[in-house]
């Protein structure tokens, strides 16, 4: 959410915003409607005015006047009621527009329309060379019968997941490290709930305009989030944190759950887009301050890169264009992964930075050095998802004799083992 007086007095830069974002809103009709409400509000201080300059009448008085003077109070006081509902109306009106209102690109932001404008930053590492025929993840999960696709749809349906064995151990192995990844690099580890409050969605920017990709609880005031940003965000809701306090620094692993709407026939086989994962969030608050944001935009950025490197995973950064970052960012790469059996690299981070565009709709502020209240900002990004991850890292590590690698940074979390799997002729003979 902007700040109304922004709007007004930036008209341009947020139609701008609205164009390249690609975002559905009549800026017109907003601006309208906050001028209608502004003289909504004022003829309504002017009647309370005039009623309390009426009822300082009354006590002085002749009883002819006294008279007069109640039924004119009266008369004032059916008005300002009769008034309330207009007043009610246009403020919801004008609220449910500004939720609307994209926050404004940072001047390096790329102007295209889809994935398809993204601009590739920087390659690091290099793609493996095999002299074998690779397998993709499906096939490696299969081979040694780490997953059970035909079981699981039976239970949860279509885009569901289930690991065995030393995938599953691989699964919780990635997690873990992520984690105490992090939390060396000064981020604090919560372990949090997917079970938010809609308005816990409205807070975070994925509401109004997402609710197509979320699960909700039949019978209960309650949905299922798909990135622990959901309610860390809101973690701090309505409270006003002394300056010092600030930054805070997450790393928050929960449940994630997506409907994936929209989204019949991509990817529908295998571990990239199921409906529900695990992840390691990073998330910040901090200061007011873009120049402070930004070193914290570059830290959570070095962090994903290098949880990706210590995986030796190939990976590139892509800057996301204003059609492909969400109305809410300020600024955004995408971290992306070499997939061998796809040739590509395929998205596994994404890293945002929204100033305090979270924070208004949550009523998050600090008390600065100046004791003036300030809405903070606020940054996010990947940290590590599963499964989605094991795709790439599955795929890069395996061996020609159908096991798979395990990466030196990843052992100690596997009770040392240097390789998951068994030969294929074993497997063969078994």
């Amino acid at each position: 959410m902007l700040d109304l007086k922004f709007i007004r007095e930036n008209a341009g830069a947020v139609q701008r915003a609205i164009e390249v974002k690609r975002v559905s809103l009549d800026l017109n009709e907003l601006l309208r409607l906050d001028r209608d409400l502004v003289a909504l509000k004022q003829r309504v201080e002017a009647m309370q005015t005039e009623r309390n300059a009426n009822a300082k009448l009354v006590p002085r008085a002749t009883p002819e006047e006294r008279s007069a003077l109640i039924q004119k109070g009266k008369d004032l006081a059916e008005e300002l009621k009769a008034l309330e509902p207009a007043l009610r109306a246009h403020d919801e009106q004008l609220r449910h527009l500004l939720l609307r209102v994209p926050n404004i690109p940072h001047a390096t932001v790329p102007i295209g329309a889809d994935d398809g404008d993204n601009v590739e930053l920087r390659r690091e590492g290099t793609p493996p060379e095999f002299a074998f025929t690779p397998l993709d993840h499906v096939e490696l999960l299969e081979r040694q019968g780490w997953s059970d696709p035909e079981r699981v749809a039976r239970v949860s349906g279509s885009r569901s997941y289930l690991l065995k064995g030393e995938a599953a151990l691989l699964e919780m192995a990635v997690l873990m490290f992520a984690l105490d990844f992090l939390n060396g690099r000064g981020l604090t580890p919560l372990s949090t709930t997917a079970l938010v409050r809609p308005e816990t969605l409205m807070a975070s920017g994925h509401f109004p305009g997402g609710e197509d990709q979320v699960y909700k609880i039949e019978g209960d005031d309650l949905m299922l989030a798909g990135t622990a940003e959901v309610p860390v965000n809101s973690l701090y809701a309505g409270e006003q944190l002394a300056g010092e306090t600030l930054p805070l620094a997450f790393a928050a692993i929960s449940a994630a759950f997506r409907s994936e709407a929209g989204s019949a026939g991509r990817d529908v086989r295998g571990l990239i887009r199921v409906h529900e994962f695990r992840k390691v969030e990073q998330y910040v608050i901090c200061r007011a301050d873009e120049a402070e944001a930004l070193k914290w935009f570059g830290a959570i950025l070095a962090n994903a890169e290098a949880i990706l490197a210590a995986l030796e995973l190939p990976y590139r950064v892509v800057q996301n264009c204003t059609g492909d970052m969400g109305a809410g960012k300020v600024l955004m790469y995408d971290i992306e992964a070499w997939v061998p059996s796809e040739a590509q690299y395929r998205e596994t981070h994404s890293c945002s930075y929204l100033g305090d565009w979270q924070a208004r709709r949550t009523g998050l502020r600090y008390r600065g050095e100046d004791g003036k209240l300030q809405f903070a900002h606020t940054l996010n990004n990947t940290g590590i998802a599963t499964p989605r991850i094991l795709v790439p890292l599955l795929e890069n590590h395996q061996q020609a004799d159908g096991t798979v690698r395990v990466p030196a940074a990843l052992q100690p979390y596997l009770g040392g083992r240097a390789v998951l799997g068994r030969p294929v002729r074993e497997l063969a003979d078994a």
